[in-house]
């Protein structure tokens, strides 16, 4: 087998590979021979059909799923006689193909680059320190009661928080716009559903009051023809409602995990999940820092954009699985996820992804199975049947694996802060949670 390199740009690299036409000439004869003895075809007995025959009915059909073999068979072969790392799929252009030649073809991509672990001089860590208090919880209770409660109609007024049901009509330039009315709509005042005034229009309204509403919308608004336009709604107001807290009592307990208990027994187990979920805030934060000291000194490593590409594509399908599940084969995502959403965050990931496993590799650390127990029981805890879901983690190689490779993670951040200056700053729950948000979040 013949093999080249030529360096095109970068990390691209261009490999033309020569393979001996009688690798291909003697897998396909092979296989003809093996189907041979069990093809049938008219005129012939079962397992006598000459080979002359089967070249003629089969020879082209079989020769292209051998070349597509011995193509990517030879491709690994190359890559490993070369000492060469690719980054992503090839693009493969054949070059020389025909029957009784040697078989000749390119294949281009990007290689890993060889990362230089950059040293972080004075790494400085802000580690919040928060407790969970009595009224922490007596405000998480409160949210767990608005998410059980139910909306009552309102003899008064309406206030920012209440819902109010509506019927209206938008107007521009005097004519009823395609979008722009509706009935029987239910709006929560101050849920931010509607363009900005729409719903402080409404705050002081009655039921069966009509308000007039002189709005503008948003320059940036996604419709054309109304970015930035001066428009009319009358809207009627038809009920005033107002959320009515659920009581804390057993019903409220077990839509929140406790079968059977006390209030004191509910709010124990509230602060118990409090006091992981800040736990786990306080950790995010801190490895947050450390991740972006990583990436601040690690900016000139070059990274294949296959790579990026590969991470951004994941990310769409991601998130559209979040928000509206699987997506039909032939439904371009790009139209409605663009690739400027997701290639900052990819750029950010593939290059910490980089960086890390050098690390990973130099600092020699394992995955130790203690630390991978310990995180997957931490996990299995919020559950219902914590065995379970340990069992479940440890018969799914690829969840394990995420396990694995999170502990890794672990791993190097504390390495890097046995030797970072931590300044340990007061806080309060809620704050200790905020700080653990990547940027952008709320």
């Amino acid at each position: 087998m013949r093999v080249s390199v030529e360096t095109t740009s970068g990390l691209e690299r261009r490999l033309t590979v020569g393979v001996p036409a009688d690798r291909v000439d003697s897998a396909v004869n092979k296989r003809l021979q093996d189907a041979a003895r069990n093809v049938r075809l008219p005129g012939f007995r079962p397992g006598k059909v000459p080979m002359k025959v089967m070249h003629q009915r089969f020879g082209a059909g079989v020769r292209q799923e051998v070349l597509g073999e011995v193509i990517s068979q030879s491709f690994q072969e190359a890559v490993v006689s070369e000492n060469l790392r690719p980054a992503g799929q090839p693009s493969i252009e054949a070059r020389k193909m025909d029957a009784g030649q040697d078989v000749e073809y390119t294949a281009t991509f990007e290689v890993f680059p060889s990362v230089e672990v950059s040293p972080i001089d004075d790494l400085a860590i802000e580690k919040p320190m928060a407790d969970v208090t009595e009224a922490d919880i007596d405000d998480i209770i409160e949210v767990f009661r608005k998410q059980q409660g139910k909306l009552v109609k309102a003899d008064r007024a309406a206030a920012e928080g209440d819902t109010v049901l509506i019927d209206f009509q938008g107007y521009k330039d005097g004519e009823i716009f395609e979008g722009g009315s509706g009935e029987g709509t239910s709006l929560e005042l101050g849920s931010g559903r509607m363009i900005p005034g729409f719903e402080d229009g409404l705050v002081g309204g009655s039921a069966g009051e009509e308000r007039i509403l002189n709005l503008t919308f948003p320059e940036d608004y996604q419709k054309e023809d109304l970015a930035g336009a001066a428009v009319e709604f009358k809207v009627q107001i038809s009920e005033v409602q107002e959320l009515e807290l659920a009581p804390v009592d057993g019903a409220l307990f077990a839509q929140y995990g406790l079968e059977e208990g006390t209030e004191e027994d509910f709010r124990a187990e509230v602060k118990q999940n409090m006091e992981r979920e800040l736990r786990n805030a306080i950790e995010a934060s801190v490895k947050n820092q450390v991740m972006d000291a990583i990436v601040a000194a690690h900016e000139s490593l070059e990274m294949p954009a296959s790579l990026i590409s590969q991470e951004v594509s994941a990310m769409r399908q991601q998130m559209f699985q979040q928000f509206g599940g699987a997506a039909p084969q032939d439904m371009d995502l790009t139209s409605i996820l663009p690739d400027e959403m997701f290639s900052e965050q990819a750029e950010r990931r593939v290059r910490l992804g980089l960086v890390v496993s050098e690390m990973i590799k130099q600092f020699e650390l394992t995955a130790e199975p203690a630390k991978v127990r310990e995180a997957i029981e931490d996990i299995a805890s919020t559950y219902q049947d914590p065995d379970e879901v340990i069992n479940w983690y440890y018969s799914e190689n690829e969840q394990l694996a995420g396990i694995e490779s999170r502990v890794l993670e672990d791993a190097v951040v504390e390495k890097l802060l046995a030797s970072a200056a931590v300044n340990e700053v007061a806080c309060s729950y809620q704050d200790a949670l905020a700080k653990a948000r990547p940027q952008g979040q709320s």
